[in-house]
């Protein structure tokens, strides 16, 4: 078999979702023939930049027109007529995909972001093109209008409520199934967590708060570290800054009223949060999932409008997180969770979410569902 998995460098979410697709399927069937594919290779250099460093730029300068863009665009039928029109001009780069689909001819196209949806749609309702089995793999609890397309086999969703909303949109739900956003295979393993408090100096008798920045270094950490130092209970900090190195000398250099251990971009972020008693982070899919695999509570600071407020009110609504809207109300609703019962509640809540094996779980459903 032949399967192409199609994502787009856009937050880092997407891509570890299709690498997690990546990882099950070869896991579970290594003599097929797999693809993981960037669209973002196929831009040019300009049209790269500006889809890229322009999502980011706009989510951290600009978070209101962000939510004011995705809440306007949030209209299957307003964005039917949108492409329609835009298909009559066909962009260099969908046409290089659309290329190197018919090359690849896959059996199966796994898709970790809406982008290679746009592409497949008018290559499916051409009678001459390769029909391959269409998965949609929505990679936040709500799904925006901008993942439903008609080319589409296969929803696989985060949740009953991201199931539900498509159906109410005529997604025929045999078409949809609640599988949990896809994560690394190493999340749903048991890190030994004394080992991990020893290789970082963590004292075992505080407890761990993970302040997470996001994998391109985003979201307000100097300020949250800064807020923590006014608390006045006994805890240690983590802090990962991702890719952002300049963020990551600058956290080092400080100091810090509670023990604080400042690390850059990290794979081993299973055992990080393994050790932690709660996170403090921005709500994006990818880490979210992570989190409830290892049954964590997590604590949001101030979500972007748009698909990060609407994960955020998914974790809210089940009692998995806490959040605040200012960074200055930080210190005091830390020193009121930590030790809490509610903390430990909120921790099983999380476990209960959880769904580790979501990769393994889309590979079965498509399996079971496609006739090759």
């Amino acid at each position: 078999m032949r399967v192409l998995i199609a994502t787009v460098t856009c937050g880092a979410g997407h891509l570890a979702a299709g690498a997690a697709m990546e990882e099950a399927w070869r896991a579970a069937h290594p003599d097929d023939v797999i693809e993981k594919l960037d669209l973002m290779k196929l831009f040019s250099p300009l049209h790269r930049k500006i889809y890229s460093d322009g999502y980011v730029k706009l989510v951290e300068r600009a978070p209101e027109l962000w939510g004011m863009v995705f809440a306007k665009s949030d209209n299957p039928k307003l964005l039917q007529r949108l492409k329609t029109i835009q298909r009559k001009f066909p962009s260099g780069s969908k046409q290089r995909f659309a290329r190197h689909v018919k090359q690849f001819k896959p059996d199966v196209v796994l898709c970790t972001h809406y982008l290679p949806l746009e592409t497949l749609t008018p290559m499916r309702e051409k009678a001459d093109s390769a029909r391959p089995f269409v998965v949609c793999i929505v990679t936040d609890f709500e799904a925006h209008a901008l993942w439903m397309e008609s080319c589409v086999d296969l929803y696989c969703v985060a949740a009953e409520e991201t199931k539900a909303r498509l159906i109410a949109r005529g997604v025929a739900a045999e078409n949809v199934v609640v599988t949990g956003i896809p994560i690394a295979a190493k999340f749903s393993s048991k890190p030994d967590a004394k080992a991990v408090r020893k290789q970082y100096g963590l004292r075992d008798d505080l407890p761990v708060l993970l302040v997470l920045s996001g994998g391109f270094g985003m979201g307000p950490v100097a300020e949250i570290l800064a807020e923590l130092d006014k608390a006045t209970g006994q805890f240690q900090t983590l802090v990962v800054t991702g890719r952002n190195e300049e963020l990551r000398r600058k956290l080092a250099t400080q100091d810090h009223r509670h023990p604080t251990h400042v690390l850059g971009f990290s794979t081993n972020m299973h055992e990080l949060m393994a050790v932690a008693d709660l996170i403090i982070t921005k709500p994006g899919g990818l880490t979210t999932s992570e989190a409830l695999a290892l049954g964590k509570p997590l604590f949001i600071l101030n979500p972007i409008p748009g698909q990060e407020a609407a994960n955020s009110d998914f974790l809210l609504e089940h009692g998995a997180a806490a959040k605040a809207n200012r960074v200055e109300d930080l210190p005091y609703r830390v020193e009121q969770l930590l030790g809490s019962k509610k903390l430990g509640e909120m921790g099983k809540v999380a476990k209960s979410l959880g769904r580790a094996n979501a990769a393994q779980t889309i590979c079965r459903e498509v399996l079971a569902r496609a006739a090759f």
